[in-house]
C-alpha cells in the first residue's frame, strides 16, 4: 500500500511552493486571428507508432505490431485527408519513431506540416532524474533536426507527463511552445515560481483526445464505451463553443487510433462541420502560438 502523505500538515509555504512552481499565467487569447479569422483551428498527432511498447521493453511483439498501424494505415490516410481539405497540422514524435519512419516525418515536414518533439523514446518524465530528462530532451531535438532539416520549437511531453524539471528544461533550449497542460482552453504563459518564462502554452484536454475514448487495455477492464458518432458529437461541442468564444480549438490524436477506417471518418466529418463556418484559421502549433503571443489582448 502507498505510503499516505499527511498533506493537511504541510505549511502554507509549502504547499504554495508546489502550486506556484509551474503555474498558468496571462492569457494570450487575440482579438481575432490570421486574416481576421474568428476561430483557430489546431490539429495534431501524437505518431508514437511502436515507441510506447518499447519505453516498457518490447516484450510484446503483438502490441509492437499495433504500433507499425499508425506509419502503414494511419498516417497515409491522415495525410490524404489533410491533402484533401488543405490542412496543416503538428505531429509529435518521439525520436525514436523518427528513426524508425524517417520518410514519414520528412514527407510530413515537405507538405508544410509541423514535427515537434515528444520525448526520445516516449519516457515518463516523472520518473527520471533532471539530468537524465534534460539530456533526453536535447538528444531528441538533435535527432529531429537532423531527419527533418529543421529544429522544433515546440514539444508535448509523453503521456503529458510533466516534472518539476521540464519547464526549466523547455525554457532553456528556447523553445517557442510547450502543448501538455490544462489550465486554460486558450494559449497563455507559463509562470515558474511566479515569474514570467516566455514559453507559450497551447493548453491540451482529455475530452480533445481520441485515446481517451478509444484505447484498449487488453490486460485491464478498460474497453472503449463510446461509439464513435457520440465522440464526433462532443467534439462538434467543443468547436462549437470555441467558435462562439472567437478562441482556440485544439484536438489531439494518434495515427494507430483515429487511423482505423471505421474512425477515420470522424475526423472528416469534423472537418466539413468545421469548415461550414465562416471564418475559420487551421494551423499548425507553432503557427498559432506565434500569432497569439504577438496579437494577446
Amino acid at each position: 500500500m502507498d505510503k499516505v502523505l499527511d498533506t493537511w500538515n504541510w505549511p502554507e509555504e509549502r504547499w504554495r511552493g508546489v502550486l506556484n512552481h509551474v503555474r498558468a499565467g496571462r492569457s494570450l487569447k487575440p482579438a481575432s486571428w490570421a486574416d481576421g479569422a474568428r476561430c483557430a483551428v489546431a490539429l495534431s498527432f501524437d505518431s508514437d507508432h511502436e515507441s510506447f511498447e518499447l519505453r516498457d521493453g518490447g516484450k510484446s511483439v503483438s502490441a509492437l505490431s499495433q504500433g507499425q498501424f499508425g506509419p502503414r494505415q494511419g498516417i497515409p490516410r491522415i495525410r490524404a485527408l489533410l491533402e484533401r481539405y488543405d490542412i496543416r497540422a503538428s505531429f509529435f514524435v518521439p525520436a525514436v519513431s523518427a528513426m524508425l519512419y524517417p520518410d514519414e516525418q520528412r514527407g510530413l515536414a515537405a507538405a508544410g506540416n509541423e514535427i515537434a518533439l515528444h520525448g526520445w523514446i516516449h519516457e515518463r518524465n516523472t520518473l527520471l532524474d533532471g539530468a537524465t530528462e534534460r539530456e533526453l530532451q536535447l538528444r531528441a531535438a538533435d535527432k529531429l533536426e537532423e531527419i527533418v532539416g529543421v529544429r522544433p520549437v515546440g514539444i508535448r511531453t509523453p503521456s503529458w507527463d510533466f516534472s518539476a524539471h521540464t519547464l526549466q528544461i523547455t525554457k532553456d533550449m528556447g523553445l517557442l511552445y510547450d502543448s501538455s497542460l490544462m489550465a486554460d482552453v486558450d494559449c497563455y504563459e507559463l509562470l515558474m515560481d511566479g515569474e514570467p518564462t516566455g514559453v507559450v502554452e497551447l493548453p491540451v484536454e482529455w475530452i480533445r483526445d481520441d485515446a481517451a475514448y478509444l484505447i484498449m487495455d487488453r490486460w485491464g477492464g478498460l474497453r472503449p464505451q463510446i461509439a464513435p458518432a457520440d465522440i464526433l458529437g462532443i467534439f462538434m461541442r467543443e468547436f462549437d463553443a470555441a467558435y462562439a468564444e472567437g478562441g482556440l480549438f485544439q484536438l489531439t490524436m494518434h495515427p494507430d487510433i483515429i487511423g482505423h477506417r471505421s474512425r477515420i471518418w470522424l475526423l472528416e466529418e469534423l472537418i466539413r462541420h468545421i469548415r461550414s463556418h465562416p471564418g475559420v484559421w487551421f494551423a499548425t502549433h507553432a503557427d498559432v502560438v506565434r500569432h497569439a503571443k504577438q496579437h494577446a489582448v
